[in-house]
């Protein structure tokens, strides 16, 4: 009975792409395993929140005074729905500008949950050939159509939207602001006007990499390019350069009233524990205070963005933080990763299917608690890997 499983795991492992899980030990933006000291450039950690213990002090003396409980116990819509979810709702609209925010457990639940929830049979999806695998998870359980446009190909969604907009009662255009594996940046402005050119277009931009990270007051590539009230499903999740756990969406208070009744994974969820959402609270109110994190964190990854496109082996497509080392072949991407892992560089090889065939890659996170001297060392050690390859 079990025969099919192991063949499949086999099969994975002549492949180079059997996952296991890893044991780590953490300390601030170093990693040890079996012993072995690393820097960890494979966090999600952009702000270098997560270890900041000045953050941690002052959020726990005000738990000291107002204790906030460690479950829900319950969903939301039972005798789960703390004022705390509230206040941190209405400060994420407030810091947004727009009218409503509704909270959920994760960026998966709310990519798998918002999608099916609004789009039906007359909906016709459209959304990035490259948008994150939760996304393409809730798009498989809607009943809409769908199509996967060329990634970031404006002219290709163009010519989709020209040709499908007169068949559908509602267009939805699906896309992350910043791309998890390229690094690479959606144009927004473009999507608004596409949005502007069709009424019953709806714009649906997942944030998960921005948000924090990116933007004058940290809210992300839609502030960046001003596009925050044309989106009508701005999301992002807290689990990243928010150093918390959950996510959210920025929306119209009609929209979020829709989902309350009719997303299942938010209706059918025990809700985060209410000190989790206040942890969360507390950081969206030190958000713009982090400007200075955040333009320590861009001019290291410019850094590190222009010293590897001397020498990488194929072209770099990073905009941002997230750079890819692009090596294409499975086995020569791990044999790198666990080289750089012997010289004290936590870096992984992600490969197919996390991303297309023939772009195995390490996806190399840089931290705004990194120093620009610790950064050249990684760019020193990857391009005499490099050389001793050729």
């Amino acid at each position: 009975m079990y025969s099919f499983f192991t063949q499949r795991l086999s099969q994975l492992q002549q492949q180079g792409q059997f996952r296991c899980l890893t044991s780590l030990q953490h300390s601030g933006k170093w990693v040890e395993k079996c012993g072995q000291k690393m820097l960890n450039f494979s966090s999600n950690d952009y702000l270098g929140l997560a270890s900041d213990y000045s953050l941690y002090t002052e959020f726990m003396q005000q738990q000291a005074e107002s204790p906030q409980p460690l479950t829900s116990s319950s969903s939301r819509l039972l005798t789960g729905n703390f004022p705390i979810y509230q206040a941190l709702e209405e400060r994420i609209a407030q810091q947004f500008g727009r009218e409503s925010a509704l909270l959920f457990n994760s960026g998966y639940h709310a990519n798998i949950g918002i999608l099916p929830a609004v789009a039906d049979k007359n909906t016709l999806i459209l959304a990035d050939k490259l948008v994150h695998a939760s996304l393409i998870d809730g798009i498989r359980l809607c009943e809409a159509k769908f199509i996967r446009y060329r990634h970031n190909d404006m002219e290709h969604l163009a010519q989709l939207l020209a040709k499908n907009a007169p068949h559908f009662e509602r267009l939805i255009v699906v896309t992350e602001s910043l791309f998890s594996m390229d690094g690479d940046i959606a144009d927004l402005p473009q999507l608004v006007r596409f949005k502007q050119q069709y009424s019953h277009l709806m714009l649906y931009v997942d944030e998960a990499h921005a948000i924090g990270a990116y933007g004058e007051k940290g809210l992300g590539m839609a502030e960046i390019f001003q596009c925050i009230p044309h989106i009508d499903f701005l999301v992002g999740t807290l689990g990243k350069a928010m150093a918390s756990m959950g996510a959210y969406v920025v929306c119209d208070q009609l929209i979020k009233d829709y989902l309350i009744n009719f997303m299942r994974p938010l209706i059918f969820s025990t809700a985060l524990p209410p000190i989790n959402i206040a942890w969360t609270h507390f950081l969206f109110g030190k958000l713009e205070e982090l400007k200075p994190k955040r333009q320590h964190l861009a001019k290291l990854a410019q850094h590190l963005r222009d010293q590897l496109n001397q020498f990488s082996i194929l072209p770099i497509p990073s905009q941002s933080g997230i750079v890819p080392f692009i090596i294409g072949d499975n086995q020569r991407t791990v044999d790198m990763a666990l080289n750089l892992q012997k010289n004290g560089f936590y870096c992984l090889p992600i490969r197919p299917p996390t991303v297309p065939k023939g772009t195995a890659r390490i996806r190399l996170s840089v931290t705004a608690d990194m120093t620009l001297q610790e950064i050249d060392e990684l760019i020193l050690n990857l391009k005499s890997m490099v050389k001793n390859q050729k």
